[in-house]
């Protein structure tokens, strides 16, 4: 079963918004055994709009529209696809009495006609109910292919897509079991892993294809089948894993779950051992923390977090030893593993990460290279840290020292 997902927007081909909703529908979508076969960012223009459905059409079997269903002129895609069907626009009564609601307990001034017009709908289609906002989403078929329409909104599509798109898919379709299971390693690049494990790879079954997904500091191996038969799908994958892993074995940091990441991983080990984590960061800006507590439920293992940007603040804050400073200098082993001590100590936590580094382009208050990043992990036991130097770019310094990060605190907690 295919897909295509299709966003409409001029502000997601001038880059002023991100598309976050095409990774969070094809993420869907693959937990239902449903391939995505192109993903398509259009303009909101009715005949860049008609010509993109007359070509997925082509295809796939599920069409699904992001975006253009608002309340202003330039939020054509209803009228658009009504044409598409050779229909015609009617009142949805229901759709009214939510939008009523909506501007009733939320906004309280008077309720214009171009919001009511929110109302009309393809009179072919079934529409699914947006209780969080004005626009509904729309499901219309036409010759056994599915067309969805849903608002760009994302917390508005998002909730669509779980409660009213997922699940008549499933009741209509008889969809494929996808399974992706993928393997986090670190330290190795992506030629020299590829060359380790090239015997392995060449022997793997035709069904399980093998993707490298590399990003700074961090590659992440992807084996991916589907079928019919789970059971069966999931013992020849751990098969493979099994064989792999003894290849990798001082680089293995784990296996990232289906809907995580690394520090999902972590978290899931924290919460399990009732341990807690705390950071002190430098360089990193807060962007390690902010990996953990972008997600839900971190307040259960994740104490707190300190950025102390400048030196004074790592003395004043932090209560680093100022005679350290002065003597290694504030990018040091001494002052990485001070940090981590203290944030541990200031948090009462199990586990604490620090990061100081010069992330450049400018030394800072410190005469070590541009890239040189100290990164220390406390834990009952101690504390230790390792030097390393990312390179000049400053973006990338960050997001290595972020990864590097994780996989110490990663590859601590498993010892442990």
């Amino acid at each position: 079963m295919l897909a295509e997902i299709i966003t409409i927007g001029d502000e997601l081909l001038i880059g002023q918004v991100i598309d976050t909703n095409s990774a969070f529908i094809a993420k869907q979508l693959n937990k239902i055994g449903v391939s995505i076969y192109q993903i398509t960012s259009i303009q909101d223009d009715k005949a860049h709009i008609l010509a993109a459905l007359k070509d997925a059409e082509r295809h796939v079997d599920i069409i699904i529209l992001t975006g253009g269903l608002g309340p202003t002129k330039d939020d054509i895609t209803k009228k658009t696809i009504a044409d598409y069907f050779n229909d015609s626009l009617v009142l949805n009564t229901k759709v009214l009495e939510n939008i009523e609601s909506i501007w009733n307990q939320n906004v309280g001034s008077k309720l214009l006609q171009v919001n009511k017009d929110q109302a009309l709908v393809p009179s072919k289609s079934q529409v699914l109910m947006n209780t969080l906002g004005t626009a509904p989403g729309m499901w219309l078929e036409k010759e056994e292919k599915v067309f969805i329409s849903l608002p760009g909104v994302p917390y508005e599509m998002e909730a669509l897509i779980v409660n009213e798109v997922v699940p008549k898919l499933k009741n209509k379709y008889n969809c494929p079991y996808i399974l992706h299971k993928t393997l986090l390693v670190y330290g190795l690049g992506e030629s020299a892993l590829a060359d380790r494990i090239e015997a392995w790879e060449d022997a793997l079954p035709s069904h399980i294809k093998l993707a490298y997904l590399p990003s700074l500091g961090l590659m992440r191996l992807r084996l991916s089948t589907k079928g019919y038969d789970a059971k069966l799908l999931n013992k020849e994958v751990q098969k493979q894993i099994d064989a792999v892993i003894p290849l990798i074995k001082d680089e293995f940091a784990g296996i990232e779950d289906k809907d995580g990441s690394v520090e999902i991983v972590i978290a899931k080990q924290l919460t399990k051992s009732g341990r807690t984590l705390a950071m002190a960061e430098s360089c990193t800006g807060g962007a390690v923390a902010e990996r953990f507590t972008v997600n839900s439920g971190a307040s259960a293992y994740f104490k707190g977090g300190i950025v102390t940007y400048s030196t004074q603040s790592k003395i004043n804050v932090l209560k680093v030893s100022k005679t350290d400073i002065e003597q290694f200098s504030v990018v040091s082993a001494q002052v990485a593993e001070g940090m981590a001590r203290n944030a541990q100590e200031l948090f009462q936590s199990d586990y604490a990460i620090a990061t100081t580094g010069n992330a450049g382009p400018a030394k800072g208050d410190s005469n070590a290279e541009v890239g040189t990043v100290f990164i220390a992990v406390a834990t009952r036991d101690g504390v230790y840290s390792q030097e390393f130097n990312f390179g000049k770019l400053r973006i990338k310094v960050i997001n290595k020292a972020v990864n590097k990060a994780l996989e110490m605190l990663l590859k601590e907690i498993f010892k442990n």
